[in-house]
């Protein structure tokens, strides 16, 4: 058994805001360590359930936090920046399972740090269906005919992943207050609750693959027109009328996904104005 493992940041358990998750922040050091430690807690029991290879990619921010010194010996790492598929590189039909950990809610939500990749993004579509990363990330592994069988993560994002991925289990180790605060296990409950989900998640799988379209429309909203106006320059792309809404139709979710990487880069170098 091959199982997959997408480690973000902002679900890890009590880190309430950005001074845990961005590194010139006072306490990031902590917040990497605290993910490193999380991140075992999955690794050992997918381990014990039998994996033969547990491949980890680092999926936050510059995707460089993992501390490899102490990282469970025998998983794999993708680290750094650029990856062609990002929060979901290295993910093929060779894996039996996913498992997204440390997620969060979409933007606009509750949720802690709720967002979807950049700031600048309010929403996104494929077709008709909203997703945030762990959706998006959810149909890439779709495409490769993989399940997300478990999400760890903050309240909302299990009651996202809920709503999304039939059969999927979730690990909530924090309760949003405010998106900026929580009610946390510590990180012995939370890596207990972790390793029991995870095992329980991979002896028994009933998650289903999440499925997108053959050529899905996919659409970012941005919060402002500038940011449109930077995306629309990516081949391919249309502004709706009188909206900050950006379209692709894509060959099939892999180029939706470069797509959405590629619009999102060219829309975060408009100005704050």
């Amino acid at each position: 058994m091959k199982v997959y493992l997408s480690v973000d940041m902002e679900g890890i358990t009590g880190l309430p805001d950005y001074t845990y998750v961005s590194s010139n922040e006072k306490n990031y050091e902590r917040g990497r360590l605290i993910m490193t430690q999380e991140a075992n807690a999955v690794i050992e029991a997918a381990f014990e359930a039998g994996a033969t290879e547990v491949l980890v990619n680092d999926s936050h921010s510059k995707m460089n936090n993992i501390v490899i010194e102490e990282l469970h010996p025998d998983a794999l790492l993708i680290t750094g920046d650029v990856k062609p598929f990002s929060m979901v590189q290295g993910l093929d039909s060779t894996f039996d399972a996913a498992i997204f950990l440390g997620y969060h809610a979409r933007a606009g939500q509750k949720g802690v740090m709720s967002h979807a990749m950049t700031w600048g993004v309010r929403n996104m579509w494929v077709d008709d269906e909203v997703v945030g990363e762990l959706g998006l990330n959810a149909m890439v592994a779709g495409y490769f005919g993989v399940p997300v069988v478990m999400v760890g993560g903050d309240d909302c994002a299990a009651a996202e992943a809920k709503a999304l991925i039939s059969g999927v289990k979730t690990a909530a180790v924090k309760e949003t207050i405010s998106r900026s605060a929580v009610k946390s296990l510590t990180p012995a409950k939370a890596h207990a609750l972790l390793k029991e989900t995870a095992a329980d998640a991979l002896n028994d799988i009933q998650a289903k693959p999440l499925i997108a379209s053959d050529a899905p429309v996919f659409k970012i909203e941005f919060t402002n027109y500038g940011m449109a106006e930077w995306a629309n320059l990516m081949p391919g792309t249309e502004i709706e009328p009188d909206t900050c809404i950006v379209t692709f139709r894509a060959k099939n979710i892999l180029e939706a996904y470069q797509a959405m990487l590629v619009m999102t880069e060219l829309a975060m170098r408009t100005s704050f104005c």
